[in-house]
């Protein structure tokens, strides 16, 4: 019975966190949090899994923004493939909800690069006149990894796009294409990409 209403209630969070995903752009764990907090539930409560989130936003957005989300994501996809072009040297892939296809206007493009000198990725956009800003998050094997966040225009969307590059080693590369739980690709490179690109206009 204890295992029913702990089952009910992570069913609850995630319906919430997905609404909270789709309307207001947040990423995972912050609208889990947020979840928790609109439904009065205590602070220490069992958060859902990823995957779990990720099945109720499919949903949310099949019901609420089957007619929009698409060419949102198909916009965003353009410009994750301009930058991959770009930054080809520091062989970049793409992950997070654009890779996934979950992706709306609201959401950030999130690429990462494998790069030999951490600082090679920074000395690039000094050169092409990039502003960025500098934060960090955990990277493969609990290390802490700078993630450079710019602005980009969309001409698609006609607005601007959040861009987040997060500058790992070389050497996580050989780990970073072993598939999910459910053998899923967490990420993908630029042609990776415009393969999945091409099965969309294929789909419409």
């Amino acid at each position: 019975m204890m295992m029913d209403e702990e089952d009910r209630t992570g069913r609850e969070i995630a319906a919430t966190a997905a609404r909270l995903v789709v309307e207001e752009g947040l990423e995972y764990g912050p609208a889990k949090q947020r979840a928790v907090k609109t439904l009065g539930l205590p602070r220490r409560t069992a958060l859902p899994g990823n995957d779990e989130l990720e099945d109720e936003v499919r949903d949310y957005l099949a019901l609420f923004c089957a007619d929009t989300q698409p060419g949102e994501l198909r916009a965003l996809r353009e410009v994750a493939a301009l930058w991959m072009e770009r930054l080809a040297e520091f062989r970049p892939h793409l992950t997070g909800a654009v890779w996934r296809g979950t992706a709306t206007r609201l959401s950030a493009v999130h690429l990462q690069l494998f790069c030999d000198d951490a600082k090679a990725a920074e000395i690039a956009l000094i050169n092409n006149r990039v502003d960025y800003d500098v934060g960090a998050t955990s990277g493969p094997r609990g290390r802490e990894a700078d993630v450079l966040t710019l602005a980009t225009p969309s001409s698609a969307l006609g607005e601007l796009v959040t861009l987040h590059l997060s500058i790992l080693d070389f050497d996580d590369l050989r780990g970073a294409l072993k598939p999910d739980a459910r053998g899923r690709s967490e990420r993908g490179d630029l042609a990776a990409l415009r393969k999945l690109m091409t099965t969309m206009d294929e789909q419409e």
